[in-house]
């Protein structure tokens, strides 16, 4: 694990506090913590009377609608009308250029570029970067970054910072959770937010469509004790012909995983599913703590946490797991 050193946090905080105007985007199909930490950063520096923007490099541009409530989604902007030049340009919970999509060109083209993360996989593309691999989100170095620049904790900063919490630890259920952890949650329910609306829109409030969609996956799924060197797969497959007919994206079906997650005899889950914009496939896995997949999908072209990571692959979605069932088998197993 690393964190950033007392030099990094300095410069990163002069460099926004001298910015009049700041660029904010965060990795395409945005999760909780990386919408949450960029709209609390651009809260914060709103407030400092900074000119700020935020947006990612997908399309279609649109919020996810279990994120919709956040505050400070007025900054956000098409990526078409993103800056082509921003004097400050700060990414979050990116740990790579290419996640950036069609924004990666901004790190050249900006005079400044400071990366905000706490993947391990982080590539430290940033003139500045501040990148603590043992944070439990994006949104702890968010709220550290709020605090050194002198910004009063409110509301409109708290919710996302909470949401990229919660999201990020599973709801404290994660082994990254920490007294620390629940030590910020403390202070930002302290601000008066609504935790349990939070929760209700990012977790138990969905599309009938989804519900169905996630019966057919969950119908759809292939359980395998033997593989990851005994400590057991279990996997589906989320068409992207399914997605189009219910009306769906992909951010709108990233709960499937927890769901499949859960099977008492797989220490891996695995979930394919089909692009509907670029084709191919976007792969999650998750790990219940004895397999490093983080490390595995780095070594597969992409990135993440340790026990919760992803890649893309194209192919027909058997070669893409025999590709991924080698790779787990391969890795080493860790103490738990």
């Amino acid at each position: 694990m690393s964190s950033p050193s007392d030099a990094e946090w300095d410069a990163v905080v002069g460099a926004l506090r001298t910015a009049d105007r700041v660029a904010l985007a965060c990795h395409v199909g945005p999760d909780g913590d990386a919408l949450g930490s960029m709209l609390a950063m651009g809260a914060a520096l709103r407030s400092l009377g900074k000119q700020v923007v935020a947006s990612w490099g997908g399309e279609p541009f649109a919020v996810p609608e279990s994120y919709s409530f956040l505050p400070a989604v007025d900054l956000l902007v098409p990526p078409g009308d993103f800056p082509a030049s921003p004097p400050l340009f700060v990414t979050f919970d990116t740990g790579s250029p290419d996640r950036l999509g069609t924004l990666a060109d901004r790190i050249s083209t900006a005079e400044c570029c400071i990366v905000v993360d706490h993947h391990a996989s982080s590539t430290r593309y940033g003139g500045l970067n501040l990148v603590d691999t043992g944070a439990a989100a994006t949104a702890v170095l968010v709220a550290e970054l709020v605090d050194r620049l002198g910004v009063a904790l409110t509301q409109e900063i708290a919710a996302p910072l909470y949401t990229g919490l919660v999201t990020d630890t599973g709801s404290f259920k994660y082994s990254a959770t920490t007294p620390s952890v629940h030590e910020l949650a403390a202070r930002l329910l302290a601000t008066g937010i609504r935790h349990d609306l939070i929760s209700r829109a990012i977790y138990d409030t969905a599309p009938f469509d989804y519900v169905r969609l996630l019966g057919d996956a969950c119908a759809a799924a292939e359980l395998d004790p033997a593989a990851v060197g005994g400590l057991g797969l279990v996997w589906t497959v989320v068409e992207a012909s399914a997605m189009r007919s219910s009306g769906l994206g992909l951010a709108d079906v990233e709960g499937v995983i927890d769901v499949l997650r859960t099977a008492q005899e797989a220490e891996v889950a695995v979930v394919l599913k089909g692009d509907p914009l670029d084709g191919g496939w976007k792969v999650s896995t998750r790990s219940k703590g004895a397999v490093d997949v983080g490390a595995v999908c780095t070594g597969l072209g992409g990135g993440g946490h340790r026990f919760a990571a992803g890649f893309s692959a194209d192919g027909a979605p058997e070669q893409v797991l025999a590709q991924l069932r080698e790779a787990l088998a391969a890795a080493p197993h860790l103490p738990t």
